[in-house]
């Protein structure tokens, strides 16, 4: 963007019509983000064109196009989008979250807010029966679920989770890091079955076999807690600012009514 006062002219249009820096970050501000790439890219050819704008549009009201159809609905169809939005804008710039409002959203869903830090073995398993040249034969669904039935049996009963880990993990990424899987949160993007059982666990914990497309996870719980007030106040701001945004909108549009005159316009 180029660095210059506002109130510096630009350009100046064949009608005497001049144009600041100023007016160019208004038109800037509202074209779509690929115009306003083009509009920096080839500054010169933006000025052109809205030139060629402005002259099409003076002949246009010259000939009175803006009062023929379909012109004249187009352009009101238009204004009203354009005002519908600014209004629904301002609706929502001036809708407040009182910071108390965000301390009693936490502490009633302190759930939402929790995660847990886990170790995982994959006991994977295969369709493909005989195995590939070289590798040795694949365990079938059955045969994995009862190998990882026995693993969680030694581990629940004091073996070491991580040795467990080294010696019957199939995934190699966090058997490299002795289990180290991931630290899960409540809203990601989890099977149901994983989210119920995981944060089920207490620390220590392990989960009964849970079953993936190609193998089944043991999972464990190092560590359990609760996602500070600090750390997720902008994430329940932004959900109650929705929140109360949709209910406006909705309560907005409950109370716009329309009475339908011709029941054979909508095909009844």
């Amino acid at each position: 963007m180029p660095n210059l006062p506002e109130d510096t002219v630009i350009a100046e249009f064949e009608d005497g019509a001049r144009l600041t820096m100023g007016d160019f970050l208004k038109i800037y501000a509202v074209l779509s983000p690929a115009q306003k790439q083009v509009a920096l890219q080839d500054r010169r050819q933006f000025l052109q064109q809205w030139a060629l704008y402005r002259k099409l549009t003076r002949m246009a009201e010259q000939a009175k196009l803006q009062e023929q159809s379909p012109y004249k609905e187009a352009i009101e169809q238009y204004r009203m989008q354009v005002l519908s939005e600014a209004k629904i804008a301002e609706g929502i710039n001036q809708i407040v979250i009182e910071p108390g409002d965000i301390v009693k959203a936490y502490e009633a869903n302190k759930l939402k807010y929790t995660q847990v830090k886990v170790k995982a073995i994959y006991i994977a398993f295969s369709d493909d029966a005989a195995g590939s040249a070289g590798t040795k034969k694949p365990l079938t669904e059955s045969q994995a679920l009862a190998r990882a039935k026995a693993i969680l049996t030694e581990a629940r009963a004091g073996g070491d989770f991580v040795k467990l880990v080294k010696e019957n993990s199939d995934d190699e990424t966090s058997r490299a890091k002795e289990g180290d899987f991931d630290t899960l949160r409540y809203t990601d993007n989890l099977p149901d079955s994983f989210r119920e059982a995981v944060f089920a666990l207490k620390k220590g914990e392990i989960t009964e076999p849970l079953k993936q497309p190609n193998g089944f996870y043991l999972l464990r719980a190092e560590e359990v807690g609760v996602r500070p007030l600090s750390d997720v106040r902008d994430e329940i701001y932004n959900e109650l600012h929705n929140l109360k945004a949709k209910v406006w909108l909705d309560r907005l549009n409950m109370d716009t009514t329309v009475k339908i005159l011709s029941p054979a316009f909508l095909g009844k």
